[in-house]
C-alpha cells in the first residue's frame, strides 16, 4: 500500500522528488550532498519500487511552495513571504511552508548586508575585532568578503582567514547583537538564525575570489601558524572539475605530467564539459585510447576516483606554483601565473 504524501518522511519525499526529476538531475544533486546522505537517499530510493502519479505531483508541489517561498523570502523578507503565499496559496497553507522554513531553510543572518557596498561594510568592519569580522565575513557573499579581506591589513588577513575556517558555530545572541549594530550603521533593515558559521569551505570561497598575492600571503602564514588547516583549505582551493578553468596549453602540461590512468578513472565520472575541454586538448588517437580504456575499464569505486583526481589536483597547484601553468581566478587580477 502506498503512504500518503503526509505519511512520507523527509528522505522519502527526497527520494520521490530525485526519482520524478530524472536521473541526471538526481546525479547532479548527489554531487552536493555528504556520502552519507547519498547512501540514505540511494536506501529509500531503492525502497520505492514504484511512485504514483498522486505521490509525484504532491511532493513536487511541495518543493514548488518551499522553492517559492524561500524565494519570497530572500526578496523581501518573512512579511512579504508571508503576503504573497498568502495570495498564491491561502492563508493555511502558506502558514505550513512558512513553518517548514524556520525550521530548517530559514533566511540566513546578515541578509541585508549582502546588499550593501563591500566599501560601507569595510567602514565598520577595519575597528571590530577579528572575530567580528570573521562572522560578519562567514555570512556575506563570496565576492563580498574577497574583496573586504583584501583590503585588510595583510597580517589581519591571515587572522581573520584562520578564524573563519575554525569557526564552527555561534551564539544566536551573539549574531543578533553584531547585527542590530551593522543594521543601525548601514540604515537597511536584517533578518537572522541560528545557523552554522566558517568552516574551512567558507575561507576556501573568499580566497578563491582574492587576488594571487592576498592569497599567498594568508596562506603562508597560515601555514607557519597552522600547517595542518593551511593544508586542508589548500587541498580544496581547486577541485578536479576547475580544469575547465586552465588554458588550452596549461592543460596540454598537465594531461603530460600527470598519470593517464588517474585521469582516465576522474574522466570517467566527471561532467561532460568537462570531458569536452581535456579531449579537446588531446590528439585524436589519444582520445580514441582514452575513451576505449574508459569503456573496458567497469564499475568504479567513488574513493578511487577522488583519490586520483586529488593527485591530477596536486599536480595542477604545483605546475600553478612554479608559473609553468595558469588558472584563472576572480579577484585583483584575470589569469594568475
Amino acid at each position: 500500500m502506498q503512504r500518503s504524501r503526509q505519511g512520507m518522511s523527509g528522505r522519502q519525499k527526497a527520494a520521490v522528488l530525485l526519482i520524478s526529476l530524472g536521473q541526471d538531475v538526481a546525479a547532479k544533486v548527489y554531487r552536493q550532498l555528504s556520502s552519507d546522505e547519498v547512501e540514505q537517499l540511494t536506501f529509500e530510493i531503492a525502497n520505492l519500487s514504484k511512485v504514483d502519479l498522486e505521490q509525484r505531483e504532491s511532493v513536487l508541489k511541495e518543493f514548488r511552495d518551499i522553492a517559492m517561498a524561500k524565494e519570497y523570502i530572500s526578496t523581501g523578507g518573512i512579511a512579504f513571504a508571508r503576503e504573497a503565499l498568502e495570495k498564491a496559496l491561502g492563508s493555511s497553507e502558506a502558514e505550513s511552508i512558512l513553518l517548514k522554513l524556520t525550521s530548517s531553510l530559514q533566511v540566513r543572518p546578515f541578509h541585508f548586508a549582502r546588499k550593501a557596498d563591500p566599501t560601507q561594510l569595510l567602514t565598520f568592519l577595519q575597528d571590530e575585532h577579528p572575530q567580528t569580522m570573521a562572522l560578519v565575513l562567514s555570512y556575506l557573499e563570496p565576492t563580498q568578503a574577497a574583496l573586504i579581506i583584501s583590503a585588510l591589513p595583510h597580517p589581519m588577513q591571515a587572522d581573520v582567514a584562520r578564524r573563519i575556517a575554525l569557526m564552527t558555530g555561534t551564539s544566536p545572541d551573539v549574531i543578533s547583537h553584531v547585527e542590530e549594530v551593522l543594521e543601525e550603521k548601514l540604515s537597511t533593515m536584517a533578518s537572522f538564525d541560528s545557523t552554522q558559521t566558517g568552516g574551512v569551505d567558507a575561507v576556501v570561497k573568499i580566497l578563491n575570489g582574492v587576488d594571487r598575492s592576498t592569497e599567498k600571503a594568508i596562506l603562508e602564514t597560515l601555514e607557519l601558524e597552522n600547517p595542518e588547516l593551511a593544508d586542508e583549505i589548500k587541498k580544496k582551493m581547486f577541485v578536479f572539475e576547475d580544469i575547465v578553468l586552465l588554458d588550452g596549453r596549461s592543460i596540454q602540461r598537465v594531461i603530460r605530467d600527470v598519470d593517464p590512468k588517474d585521469l582516465q578513472l576522474s574522466l570517467k565520472v566527471s561532467s561532460e564539459e568537462v570531458q569536452r575541454i581535456v579531449f579537446e586538448n588531446m590528439s585524436k588517437r589519444m582520445v580514441e585510447t582514452f575513451k576505449e580504456d574508459m569503456e573496458f575499464m567497469g564499475p568504479v569505486r567513488l574513493r578511487d576516483v577522488e583519490d586520483a583526481q586529488q593527485r591530477i589536483v596536486g599536480v595542477i597547484r604545483r605546475l600553478e606554483e612554479s608559473g609553468e601553468i595558469i588558472v584563472a581566478r576572480g579577484g585583483g587580477d584575470d589569469i594568475i601565473v
